[in-house]
This record gives C-alpha cells, sequence and structure tokens, in this order.
C-alpha cells in the first residue's frame, strides 16, 4: 500500500454502516477479534494464518438492504476435523427478526448443499462426503433491544411431545449496541475497540469522543509490523465520523484523530487522512450545490466521481494499473457496475483478480 497518495477515495459509501462492517472483516485479524469475544474458546483451535475468505453470499436479492454475510474457511488445528466454515450474518436492520433462527439454519444448509453440488460434479463418492461443521454469528448493530431467541421453535406452537422432531443448533451472537463495554473489550483486541465506538456511534458527543480517544490510544498501541491493521482502522473511524456524526461535529472530531495517533509514521498518515477526507467533504458539498435540480446532471456527476474514486483507488492498491484497465473504468455507465469494481479493488491482492467484460459494462 503507497502511503502519500490522497485517500478521499474512500468517501462517499453508500450504506455504510454495513458495507463499513463487512469491509472490516475482510481482514483476518479483525475476524479473530470476532471471535475473541463471541468464543473465545474456539480462538486457538483455529489457525486464522490460513483462514481464507469465500467469494459466495448465500442471501437473496430482497433481504441485501437489510443484511449482509461474510464467509470464511479456516483450517481447525485438529487433523480429525480439517476445514470449517466461519459464516458471519450483519445484521443492520433496526428491528429484530424473529424468523433470524430459520435464516441462519437456511444459510447454513446451502453452504452444505454448495459443497454437496461441488462433490456431484467432481464424482466424488457418497461414502467420502463429509460436510464442513459451520460456526454461525449474528452480528446486530442496530440500535434496538434484541430479545428474539435465535431458534426455530419460536415459529412453532410446539408440544413437549413434538419438540424433539425441531432442529436445534447454536448461533453465537453479538447485539453490538446492546452489550456492555466490558464485554466488548474484555479481550482488548483492537476491533473490540472498533466496536466500542460503533456502540456509541449515535450518543451525546462527550460519550462519542471519550471512546474515541480511547479507542485510538489502544488501537495505536499495535506494533510498527501490524501498520496495515492499524491504518485499516483508522480509515475506518474517520469514515465512521463523516457518516455517522453530525456535520458541524467533524471538524472537531478530525482534530481528535490527529492529536491522538500515537507514533511518528502513523501521526503522519493520521492528520493526511483526516485531512483529505475533510476537504474531500466540502469540495463534495460545492459540488452538489452546483449540480442541485439536475438529474442527468446529478447521474453524470456521480458517474465521473465514482470512475475517479476506482481509479484512484486501484492507482493506490497496486503498483501499475495498466491503461486498458483505465479506459474500461472510463467507459463504465453503470453506477452499480463501479461499486462493484470499488469494493472488490478494497479486497483484492493484485490487479489481475479484478475482472472486467469487453465494453465497461456489467458482466
Amino acid at each position: 500500500m503507497k502511503e502519500s497518495e490522497d485517500i478521499s477515495f474512500l468517501l462517499p459509501i453508500r450504506e455504510f454502516s454495513d458495507k463499513g462492517t463487512k469491509w472490516l472483516l475482510e481482514f483476518v485479524e479483525n475476524v479473530k477479534g470476532l471471535l475473541s469475544i463471541v468464543a473465545s474458546n474456539l480462538v486457538d483451535s483455529l489457525d486464522f494464518s490460513r483462514l481464507e475468505q469465500v467469494n459466495q453470499t448465500f442471501i437473496p436479492d430482497n433481504l441485501r438492504k437489510q443484511e449482509s454475510d461474510v464467509v470464511y474457511l479456516v483450517p481447525f488445528r485438529s487433523k480429525d476435523v480439517g476445514e470449517v466454515m466461519i459464516y458471519v450474518l450483519i445484521e443492520h436492520q433496526s428491528t429484530p427478526s424473529h424468523v433470524m433462527g430459520f435464516r441462519v439454519l437456511f444459510y447454513m444448509v446451502q453452504i452444505w448443499d454448495a459443497q454437496r453440488r461441488a462433490w456431484e460434479d467432481n464424482k466424488v463418492p457418497e461414502s467420502q462426503w463429509r460436510f464442513r461443521p459451520v460456526i454461525p454469528i449474528v452480528l446486530y448493530t442496530g440500535s434496538r433491544k434484541w430479545e428474539v431467541p435465535i431458534k426455530i421453535d419460536v415459529l412453532m406452537n410446539l408440544p413437549e411431545e413434538l419438540r424433539r422432531f425441531v432442529p436445534t443448533f447454536e448461533t453465537l451472537f453479538l447485539n453490538v449496541k446492546g452489550a456492555e463495554e466490558s464485554d466488548l473489550l474484555k479481550s482488548n483486541h483492537p476491533f473490540s475497540w472498533l466496536l466500542a465506538v460503533i456502540r456509541k456511534e449515535h450518543t451525546d458527543k462527550v460519550e462519542f469522543t471519550d471512546v474515541l480517544i480511547r479507542a485510538i490510544e489502544n488501537i495505536s498501541q499495535l506494533p510498527e509490523e501490524a501498520l496495515n491493521q492499524w491504518t485499516r482502522a483508522m480509515y475506518y473511524l474517520v469514515l465512521l465520523i463523516y457518516h455517522g456524526r453530525p456535520v458541524d461535529e467533524h471538524e472537531e472530531l478530525q482534530d481528535i484523530v490527529s492529536r491522538n495517533i500515537k507514533g511518528r509514521k502513523q501521526e503522519k498518515e493520521g492528520e493526511e487522512m483526516a485531512e483529505t477526507i475533510a476537504e474531500y467533504y466540502i469540495e463534495q458539498g460545492e459540488k452538489q450545490g452546483e449540480l442541485r435540480g439536475e438529474k442527468r446532471g446529478e447521474k453524470r456527476g456521480e458517474l465521473r466521481a465514482k470512475r475517479e474514486a476506482v481509479l484512484k483507488l486501484m492507482r493506490f492498491r497496486f503498483d501499475a494499473v495498466p491503461e486498458s484497465v483505465e479506459k474500461k473504468v472510463k467507459s463504465t455507465r453503470s453506477i452499480n457496475r463501479l461499486d462493484a469494481l470499488f469494493e472488490k479493488a478494497l479486497s483484492a491482492k493484485n490487479i489481475s483478480e479484478i475482472k472486467m467484460d469487453g465494453n465497461g459494462g456489467t458482466p
């Protein structure tokens, strides 16, 4: 990652609450941090150094506005088990779901069914089939209290003599905004401090400022070799300020971020980060004022901004961006396609992982 370039390409992000959390969980250490909160007894049994994110979603289109998922494949240290799946369902709608138990089971069955289809395609004998265990986690970021058990039987009028016929399984659950801070921070993992800030996202300025300062101080204790983890955390905190806090607080909170970042190398990057984001918002506000009332102009402006954002991100992430790729990005006319390219560029290890069709449209 090249540190000297402008990072304003990270803004704005639609549905930041959902996409921001998912982006954090694309980093291995943050997955480990989540497990250290909800199932600390499993952490030592999982080989996080070999964790692999599965590029597949199991959520139907009609539910994607209220939830998203991240799936991982990770070796279990016991040789008898092999690999297990970690399935994180990020629930960000404001109203707790009574059908969550059914939805979790439905997604787990889809994971196993994908395995089954792969075995059949590869003509693996049924006697050799071994489904991977799935560790389901529901990460709830909504504000309302969650009191609904994540079980199938809450959807049934169930007499005791029929209870034995109902599937039962445990779902790990974390209600971020309903948890006690001490429970979130018991592992003192950097990711837990990010969750502590999310927990206070919509509280008054004093409360938010207090947890923000403590989070920055703790995350800044990461060793120098963990700079990528620190950078992702700082990006997220600054983005959270500008997406979740009132506009009149942005400048003050930006100053707090800059003042509390420790270490010369980190301090310089943190100050540049906050300043470029602030400048970006001012510039975007001026541009939006000029474009207000002109729908066609707004669409052209949004396309132009998203194309620029994708290209800036690619140049920031990768040493070189082929001219052919730049041309295809500049000719893309679909906002959804540009959003998809942006998200892929965030997680891709190299430019060759980013697939583009021949005419720059949606594949």
